[in-house]
Formats: structure tokens, C-alpha cells, sequence
């Protein structure tokens, strides 16, 4: 039999064979739950970060009632700090070993080790990820907040605002664990990702956001029922509570 006859028989083989290497590698790197760094400094940022982000809800919850443009502007700095120490001392970086998937070693293969497993540099995973935190990613959620019932031509400046509180809330931490990997933010765009605490703390948000609106129209003639103040108040209660599930009782689980 001619050679090319060979070479035509054996191509759909090959391409079969190639096909079944790529879904074994698909499953390879199914994105894992992002863990905790494993050190006496995380531990104790971990617990003092929600704390100071509810004393400082707290001590600024009669500002933002009277005022919440400048309420939500003041504060937003303290907020950033917060959050960036948070991911800093207790989140592994995009890129760093801790990050990764999980992969399953092949028969033979020796585990690599030396700096990929050390990780990037912080000051550059963090001006990596603050274009898309909070140039792109707070856009995007006004965008939301609009299409979900946010006033259009009105408290464009409180609309804003509470975006990228949001923003910096549930997406920093997960641009700073997982980047702009297309994998893992297709799962986590369509919830199928698995709970950890960055995770987690997107999901509360979002759900304490929505919840949030429920007493707006409602005729209670309450002044911490003006825009944004309720939405506010879910989006910081729904991200403490999503963390602290997404770290313990429903870490790593799907849920679609």
C-alpha cells in the first residue's frame, strides 16, 4: 500500500488521539479553590479583616445616610488599603505555585521546583491587576447597576461609587488570585466555579446587593432609604458572609 494511503488511514487516528490528550488536559486544569496561605500572619489577617471593614461600616453608617457621595469617597481609600493587605498576607498571587491548578503528574515526571513555585513579584501581580479591578471591572458594574433598576440619568455619582465599592469588595481578590485566566473566569461567570473565599465573597456580595433594593420602594420615608444607602449595606454584609462561607463550610463545593 502506497505511503500516502498510510498517511490517509492514520490521520483521523491521530487526530482522535489528539482530541482525547486535549479533554485529559481540560481536566487536568479544572480550576481548584484557592486556599489560604498557610502562615500565623494569614491567619490573624484573615480575622482582622472583617473586623475592620464592619467597624468601619459601622463608624461611617451616619455619614452615609446624610451624605453618601462623600461618605463611599472618604471611605474608599481605607477600604483599598484593607483589601490589599488582605490579599497580599493571606492570598496566593495569579502565577504563583499556590495558585496554579492542579495537575496530574505524568508516569516519570519530576516535580519542578525553584522560583515558579516562589511565585511573581507582589508590586507586579498588584499593577497587574488594578487596571482591570478598578478601570474596567466597576464600568462594568454601573453597567449592572443600571440595568438592574439603578437610576439612569440621576445619582450618577452614588451609582458610580457604589460600583466600585463592589468592585473592590468581590473582584480584587479574584483578579488577584486567578488573573485574567479565560478558564477560570468562564466558571466563575457562570457560577460553576468552587467556593473559596474570594469566590464567596463576589457571590455575597452580589446577592447582599440585591437584596439591598428590597426596602428602597417601600413607603417607610426613612432617609437610609435614598440611593445607594441599602445596596451599600447588602453589598458589605453579603460579602462577610459569602467569605466566611466560602472559607469554611463551602469551600471548594460546586453548585452548578
Amino acid at each position: 500500500m502506497p505511503s500516502s494511503d498510510l498517511a490517509a488511514i492514520s490521520l483521523p487516528a491521530q487526530k482522535a488521539k489528539v482530541g482525547e490528550i486535549s479533554k485529559d488536559k481540560d481536566k487536568d486544569v479544572q480550576t481548584q479553590p484557592v486556599q489560604i496561605i498557610a502562615s500565623s500572619q494569614a491567619q490573624v489577617a484573615r480575622h482582622l479583616q472583617p473586623a475592620l471593614l464592619i467597624s468601619l461600616f459601622f463608624a461611617r453608617f451616619g455619614a452615609l445616610v446624610a451624605d453618601p457621595v462623600s461618605a463611599m469617597s472618604s471611605s474608599l481609600p481605607v477600604v483599598v488599603a484593607i483589601q490589599v493587605t488582605y490579599a497580599v498576607v493571606c492570598l496566593p498571587p495569579v502565577g504563583s505555585h499556590a495558585a496554579k491548578p492542579i495537575k496530574k503528574a505524568r508516569p516519570g515526571e519530576k516535580k519542578k521546583v525553584g522560583l515558579e513555585s516562589m511565585g511573581p513579584n507582589i508590586a507586579v501581580v498588584y499593577n497587574t491587576c488594578r487596571p482591570h479591578t478598578v478601570s474596567h471591572s466597576k464600568s462594568a458594574l454601573h453597567v449592572v447597576l443600571v440595568l438592574f433598576g439603578a437610576p439612569f440619568l440621576t445619582h450618577i455619582e452614588n451609582t458610580f461609587l457604589c460600583s466600585t465599592h463592589l468592585s473592590v469588595l468581590g473582584l480584587f481578590p479574584l483578579f488577584y488570585t486567578r488573573g485574567v485566566s479565560s478558564n477560570d473566569w468562564h466558571e466563575i461567570l457562570s457560577a460553576s466555579a468552587p467556593f473559596d473565599e474570594a469566590f464567596g465573597g463576589l457571590v455575597g456580595a452580589c446577592v447582599g446587593a440585591w437584596l439591598g433594593a428590597v426596602p428602597i420602594p417601600l413607603d417607610w420615608d426613612r432617609e437610609w432609604q435614598k440611593w445607594p444607602v441599602t445596596i451599600v449595606c447588602g453589598i458589605y454584609a453579603g460579602y462577610l458572609v459569602g467569605k466566611l462561607l466560602g472559607g469554611t463550610v463551602a469551600l471548594a463545593r460546586r453548585f452548578s
